[in-house]
């Protein structure tokens, strides 16, 4: 039975992994701040239970599935609405100049809902197969599937079919 990951083994973790989890929380949550938060908790969690890590390479996936079920336990609590408030309300929607401004895809992402967001990040940007979904999200390849396809219906209805094409049928799993 291989030993469990050191202390310094730990640090070496945060350092490699600290970007692209950020990235996956802002993803996830729309906000700085708020994904600096969620990454500095699921790390906390990740190093609480740092003896249960059989091995170094697989502490980034253990990570990330920390942040995103951390993300999902801040979705369900009754205080969250992911709501900013602002000076003055606005008059309309205006539609974005350009669709394919990262802005506008990451306030649709905010637009889904929370699981659906959570298995877009994961498929299309952190570029996990559909069973590395499942396990992260502890739900079956079914459900990952599902909520795959009805996030990327809303996303067209948000952003239009130009900018999510839909597909003939191919899938990569």
């Amino acid at each position: 039975m291989p030993r469990p990951p050191s202390d310094a083994e730990f640090g070496e973790l945060v350092h490699a992994t600290w970007p692209s989890l950020y990235r996956t929380a802002y993803l996830l949550l729309g906000d700085r701040a708020e994904a600096e938060d969620l990454v500095q908790t699921a790390l906390a969690k990740t190093y609480a239970s740092w003896s249960r890590v059989r091995t170094v390479e697989a502490a980034p996936a253990y990570a990330r599935t920390v942040l995103v079920n951390t993300a999902g336990s801040w979705f369900r609590k009754r205080g969250w609405r992911n709501e900013r408030p602002t000076g003055e309300l606005p008059e309309h929607v205006a539609p974005a100049a350009d669709p394919a401004d990262r802005p506008t895809l990451v306030a649709a992402l905010a637009r889904l809902a929370p699981r659906q967001r959570a298995v877009v990040v994961l498929r299309y940007y952190d570029d996990l197969s559909v069973a590395q979904v499942a396990a992260a999200l502890g739900c079956s390849e079914g459900t990952v599937k599902s909520q795959t396809s009805d996030a990327l219906a809303r996303l067209r209805v948000l952003l239009g079919d130009a900018v999510v094409p839909h597909t003939s049928g191919a899938h990569r799993d």
